[in-house]
């Protein structure tokens, strides 16, 4: 099994579009869609996202870290909200996204497959650790 992340994301206009939606038939849509994933045993994880205006933004660019607020200047894909699902196959994991239910215009999901400890070399020192991290933490 390999782990993909299905990540929600959309534009100004489709978070817009996504206001005008009765909010008890999004809840709604997003639960079936859920159990659907859990009764197929795929789900690992999921989370929706507060709104942008709430969060921050760490710049790297310059040699210091920089911290500015949210909302931001020139949005043109806000993160909304992802799952995380195990999946044998990229296939798979394309078919639940075609299955999520979405809308609006601009909206999307981008399907990315998570690293799992088979990218990275067995023998190095912090991989070790965080194999030995995951256990404790029961997230293995």
């Amino acid at each position: 099994m390999a782990k993909y992340m299905l990540i929600m994301r959309g534009t100004d206009e489709g978070r817009a579009d996504y206001e005008e939606m009765d909010f008890s038939e999004v809840i709604a849509a997003m639960g079936r869609y859920n159990e659907q994933m859990m009764d197929a045993g795929v789900l690992s994880a999921g989370e929706g996202l507060a709104d942008a205006a709430e969060g921050a933004v760490v710049d790297f660019s310059g040699e210091t870290p920089v911290v500015s607020d949210g909302p931001y200047g020139e949005t043109k894909e806000l993160f909304n909200g992802f799952w995380i699902l195990d999946v044998a196959s990229q296939d798979e994991a394309l078919e639940w996204a075609k299955r999520a239910p979405l809308s609006g215009p601009g909206t999307k999901l981008e399907v990315r497959r998570v690293h799992g400890p088979e990218d990275f070399p067995a023998d190095d020192e912090w991989i070790v650790k965080e194999k030995q991290w995951r256990a404790e933490l029961g997230t293995e």
